[in-house]
This record gives C-alpha cells, structure tokens and sequence, in this order.
C-alpha cells in the first residue's frame, strides 16, 4: 500500500507504528482496495502505510492518537465477527471522542481487566452499539421495564429494540412479542385500501417486519408468526388486553393520540418490557407535535421511577452520514 501521504491537521509532526497480532484479519480490516483506511485518512487528515503486520500512522499528534485507537477498535471488531464498512468507521470515529469507547465505560472493568462488551446476540447476528447513544440505550434495554426511545430516524431505536425483544425470546425469559405501531398515513385512511385488515395494516408495519428478518431466518418468523409468539399489530388491536410476559414495542409513537399513548401504556402486565420509540419532531397527525400522544407522555412521565428516557441526535444517526446532515439541516446544529 503505497500512497502520497495526507496533509497533517494542526499541530507537532507525529509518527507511530502500530504491530497487529492477527495478520490473516488485515484484509478484512483494511477493506477492498484498502477502503478502510483511506477513508480513516480523509476522515481523520493522517497517512496509513502497511507492510505486514505493522502500520505506521503520520499525522499530527492529535490526529495519529486518533487514529490508531481507531484502528485498534476496527481490529477488536473484526476479531468479533463483525463487518467494517464506513458507517462503522465513522460511528467509532465519533465514540471515540467521547468518554465512553467500545460501548463500554473502561472504569466498570473490574480489577483493571478488560471492560465487559455490550452485545445483543439474535440467531443471525450479533449486534453491538455504534454510538453511545446507543450504548446508553442498550443498557437501558436490559435494565427496565419501561422505555422511551426518542429521536430521529436512523438512530437505531427501533432495531435494537426488535433485535432485544428477539433475544429474550429465544432465551425464553418473555413468551411473545408484541411489536405495534399507529396506522396514520397523509391523504390515506385504512378503510380506502384494498384487501383485508392484514393487507390494509402490513405496509405500516414494515419496518418492524425488516428488522424481525434481519435477527431471525424467515422461516422462524414465520413459524413464530403463526403460533402466535410473534404479534404485529397497529395499536387499535392493544385496547382491553393485558399484555404479561411479554416483550412489548410500540414504533412511530408520535403518532398517536393522548387518548391512543395512555391506552396503550396501561396495557403494561406482569413480567413484560415495554419500548416506545419515536421522534416528537415528526408528528404527522393534524395539529402537529401538541396533538402528539408521545409529546403528553414525555411531559407527564419523564422523571417518573421505573421510566426510562433515551434520546438521540442527529449525531447519532448509523445509515448513510448524509442522512445525519439532513437531519440536521432541517433541525438545526443543536437539535
């Protein structure tokens, strides 16, 4: 790998060499036609040559510090299993300039150890938090019984959720899921679509199909479907149950009504987790953000014990970075 070297960011002229122990990742790592790293050098404004098992990274001191933790967190991740691609690498970019780093806070690891991993295993992956919103989030996931999962799109609520709630099925500790969202749509309503009541909902409840997917093989979600284990549903269906051990998930909860949110929050049982994800910015209902469920929720709840709040950013967005842009472009730099 031979290139012409990236100009230094401020600051001293720095270089440092870094030795990989499992020289056969290298190419995983690296990415096709060293992908990877050249986009850790635009990114983060240092040169990255290989020979080997060793990297030498120049670059201002700033930067090449950077930059080989970076790379350190790339190489922990491919021992993992997981795949690099530039959605990862600017995710680790980004936590790694905050206090928290690999997920974890390196002040929990006992005795000076390594710190514990923070991970959801599903049948087809294992997913592990790409920023630390996230990694806030997934604590939360396993720690209480109630939470609001607040923000933008492409942050990863939902997902995560589904793929949590996917867990704790396969280990047994909750016996179904129950993954609901608002059917609300402009200019449509259900009684004008073609089809009978699954038809007229399914394309509402997509996204938490695609999610169901991608954690489970199809045939499992399926089969589990048809028992009755996995229940997709708008949330008119939720009136009158009691939903006990159960892993509860309500999606698009912006678009619910005050009198639709309390309903549904009351429907909370015994041995159940319950996720409501949304983002109060984007109401579709008539009267906008007051006439928002969600929004009365979080006025009333936030604070409550045993309630728990994560809120994303624009920041914190895991699709393509020019969606993160976008949304901050119509929500300002400080949404």
């Amino acid at each position: 790998m031979s290139r012409k070297p990236v100009p230094a960011q401020s600051g001293e002229r720095s270089r440092v060499e870094v030795t990989f122990d499992k020289p056969q990742l290298l190419p995983q790592l690296f990415g096709e036609y060293d992908s990877n790293i050249l986009a850790l050098e635009e990114r983060l404004g240092v040169y990255i040559h290989a020979r080997g098992q060793r990297v030498v990274i120049e670059g201002s001191a700033e930067a090449v510090a950077h930059a080989r933790e970076v790379l350190q967190e790339l190489q922990a991740r491919v021992i993992r299993g997981e795949d690099i691609d530039t959605g990862l690498i600017d995710a680790v970019i980004a936590m790694s300039s905050e206090p928290m780093f690999t997920g974890i806070v390196k002040a929990d690891a006992p005795g000076g150890g390594p710190p514990p991993s923070i991970m959801i295993r599903t049948r087809k992956k294992t997913i592990v938090p790409r920023s630390v919103a996230q990694t806030h989030y997934m604590r939360e996931l396993v720690s209480n019984d109630m939470i609001f999962a607040l923000g933008p799109a492409g942050t990863g609520k939902t997902y995560l959720a589904v793929a949590q709630a996917v867990a704790q099925l396969i280990t047994g500790s909750v016996q179904r899921l129950i993954l609901s969202r608002p059917a609300v749509e402009a200019g449509e309503r259900l009684g004008f679509l073609p089809g009978d009541m699954k038809e007229k909902v399914d394309p509402y409840l997509r996204p938490i199909y695609d999610a169901l997917y991608d954690c489970l093989p199809a045939e499992q979600v399926e089969r589990r479907i048809a028992s009755g284990e996995i229940e997709i549903a708008p949330i008119a269906f939720m009136r009158g149950r009691t939903l006990a051990d159960a892993f509860v998930i309500l999606d698009e909860a912006q678009n619910t009504t005050p009198a639709q949110m309390k309903m549904f929050l009351t429907r909370f049982g015994a041995n159940s987790r319950m996720v409501i994800c949304g983002d109060p910015k984007q109401v579709d209902l008539p009267g906008g953000p007051p006439a928002s469920g969600l929004t009365d929720a979080i006025g009333r709840l936030e604070g409550v014990d045993g309630i728990a709040f994560s809120w994303f950013s624009a920041a914190d967005v895991v699709r393509h970075p020019i969606v993160g842009r976008i949304v901050q472009a119509y929500e300002g730099p400080d949404a």
